[in-house]
């Protein structure tokens, strides 16, 4: 084995640790591959989970760079959308739901607000259909010209874990409760 590759590999893997043990890799960056069209702005709100809103409808326009990459996506009815939550320009590490009647504060990472350290956004969508590179979708929860970074295919077999656990805390902290569903002011 050589071992002058190994250290290398070693050095090249630590390059991104400083001697304090932080993490110092530097930034990402990324380019959206189209944008939302909805009815939802900051003034009207958004519902908090669109999967929960099924009748909010809205359209994806996708870059004409992508067009190709939609090839098949049109032979799944639900997929998963990552959008940038661009009309957020802070972030909070406890959130407390506002007008809430909730005992708990919640850290960041516990909630789906979108006042994350980075304001990254995912919704399961039910895809009605294709046209020219335009996605038309159904359980909207974006606000109108979201930039859209990512679309995959909601694959139940792999995306849909059965937790009690989850399901149980999930009703005890409220998270469908109605401030949960409806309540937009986190872009405020």
């Amino acid at each position: 084995m050589n071992y002058s590759y190994v250290i290398l590999l070693l050095i090249i893997g630590c390059n991104n640790i400083n001697t304090n043990g932080q993490n110092i890799t530097k930034d990402i960056n990324y380019k959206p591959i189209g944008v939302f069209h909805t009815n939802y702005t900051t003034k009207t709100g958004a519902p908090r989970q669109g999967i929960l809103m099924p009748e909010g409808k809205g359209i994806i326009e996708i870059y004409p760079e992508y067009h190709k990459a939609l090839t098949t996506l049109d032979l799944f009815e639900y997929i998963i959308v990552l959008y940038h939550f661009d009309k957020v320009n802070s972030w909070e590490s406890i959130i407390n739901p506002p007008s809430s009647s909730h005992e708990h504060n919640f850290g960041v990472f516990s909630t789906r607000s979108p006042k994350r350290p980075n304001p990254i956004g995912f919704s399961i969508l039910k895809l009605e259909k294709i046209k020219n590179g335009i996605l038309y979708v159904t359980g909207v929860d974006a606000f109108d010209e979201t930039p859209v970074l990512d679309i995959k295919p909601y694959l139940p077999s792999v995306d849909c874990v059965k937790s009690i656990q989850n399901e149980l805390i999930e009703k005890i902290l409220g998270h469908h409760d109605e401030i949960f569903i409806y309540d937009s002011t986190f872009y405020k």
